[in-house]
């Protein structure tokens, strides 16, 4: 018989193109994984991070590199930054505070309880 934990896999949270660019999610996000639309990104923007980080592709970057913006014209979430506020809150803080709820699990990226609060971990040290 198969029983499904639900609290055991998480997902990214990604924003959907629903977003209405309040910005009212930006300033909530613990790891700073939330920009606005054509804002290049870096690892080490409100985290810890120096030197080299392995990306969850496998790529390794610097954490201070500055990347292309996932979205020109949305918020976006970068998704290896996000640990769906594990560690931080209950819930996700985006999605808590989203007025049109564009905040939603991003199902291409399930990640553990686990895997998140590690991650989490990584980007504060």
């Amino acid at each position: 018989m198969f029983i499904f934990v639900s609290n055991l896999v998480k997902m990214a949270i990604r924003i959907t193109d629903e977003c209405i660019n309040c910005g009212a999610c930006e300033p909530e996000c613990p790891n700073n994984a939330i920009y606005e639309g054509g804002i290049e990104w870096a690892m080490s923007d409100g985290t810890s991070l120096t030197g080299e980080y392995i990306l969850m592709d496998g790529n390794a970057v610097d954490a201070a590199t500055k990347h292309k913006p996932v979205s020109n014209d949305l918020y976006f979430i970068v998704t290896d930054k996000c640990t769906e506020c594990k560690g931080f809150h209950e819930e996700p803080q985006c999605a808590a505070v989203c007025p049109v709820d564009c905040c939603i699990a991003d199902d291409d990226h399930v990640e553990t309880e686990e895997e998140l609060l590690a991650k989490k971990a990584k980007l504060h040290l």
